[in-house]
């Protein structure tokens, strides 16, 4: 079954509008306009509404790099917001980088609520859970917070630093982080036959590992899948299986899944949106995920 799905348990966050390749958001206390490519249609809050409204700007040099515009320069390039949800309570540290990210996807708080929901029911002490293109850790510290054993794997050392930051921020203590290239490091596993009863990958669209490898979504992702089922716990286990690009559907996620674990139980397959404030929908991703338990 295709869902459409939002997080719903966000008050350090909100999309307040967006529209014409732009989106105006709300991190804690502090308004951005960034850009959005996503948002193709016209904007529904008037012009002078997202001018008085906003505390910081970014305006791209390039596709992927930019800089921040401040209307008051007193406005801080780094603070703290928190996610809770029935389960669990993290925190983030935030920060204005030059390709326009602040250090977390909003979106994926629907992933985190469905790790952590899982972990709290599964029967296994303390379950294994593997966060792959796992950026700045929010799913790390989601799945350690519900209490899973977590190992956390980016092939970029800063993003990894940053996520052992969000840990101590939260009180947690214990991930394992690993700066390695995602790819290698799953081959590496299969081969010593380790187990786990979650996976969670959210790959981009191109990316490279520390040594150089190349990865482009299209050309590896059917790779990453096969290896990385092998990974799974026959008994108890989760996969989510999340994509941000314009040319993935939520058809290719359920093809790839299907065609990497045949047996595969209980399988969602959908797309991400933020719900605005305004009223429109920002799609953000496919995503397709399962569980056994």
């Amino acid at each position: 079954m295709i869902q459409l799905l939002t997080p719903t348990h966000w008050k350090d966050y909100e999309l307040i509008d967006c529209g014409d390749f732009e989106k105006l958001e709300r991190f804690g206390n502090v308004i951005l306009i960034r850009p959005e490519p996503q948002a193709v249609w016209g904007k529904v809050l008037p012009q002078s509404e997202w001018q008085k409204l906003h505390h910081i700007k970014f305006k791209g040099r390039s596709a992927t790099s930019g800089e921040w515009v401040k209307k008051n320069p007193s406005t801080p390039d780094r603070w703290h917001i928190e996610y809770k949800n029935p389960e669990i309570a993290i925190k983030f540290r935030l920060a204005l980088t030059s390709f326009k990210h602040v250090g977390i996807f909003p979106e994926q708080a629907v992933n985190w609520d469905y790790s952590s929901q899982i972990i709290k029911k599964f029967k296994t002490p303390q379950p294994k859970v593997l966060n792959l293109f796992a950026y700045t850790g929010g799913a790390s510290l989601a799945a350690q917070a519900a209490g899973a054993d977590t190992t956390h794997v980016d092939s970029i050392k800063q993003v990894v630093s940053w996520g052992n930051e969000n840990q101590e921020l939260s009180s947690l203590s214990n991930i394992r982080w690993v700066v390695e290239d995602a790819l290698k490091f799953v081959k590496r596993e299969v081969k010593r036959g380790k187990k786990y009863n979650g996976i969670i990958l959210d790959p981009p669209a191109y990316g490279h590992g520390p040594n150089g490898e190349k990865w482009k979504l299209e050309d590896h992702i059917n790779e990453m899948m096969q290896d990385v089922v092998q990974l799974l716990d026959p008994d108890e286990h989760f996969l989510i299986l999340n994509a941000y690009s314009l040319g993935f559907s939520s058809v290719i996620i359920e093809n790839l899944i299907k065609g990497a674990y045949p047996r595969v139980q209980n399988l969602e397959t959908g797309e991400l949106y933020l719900q605005a404030t305004s009223g429109v929908k920002l799609p953000l991703g496919v995503f397709g995920k399962f569980c056994k338990m």
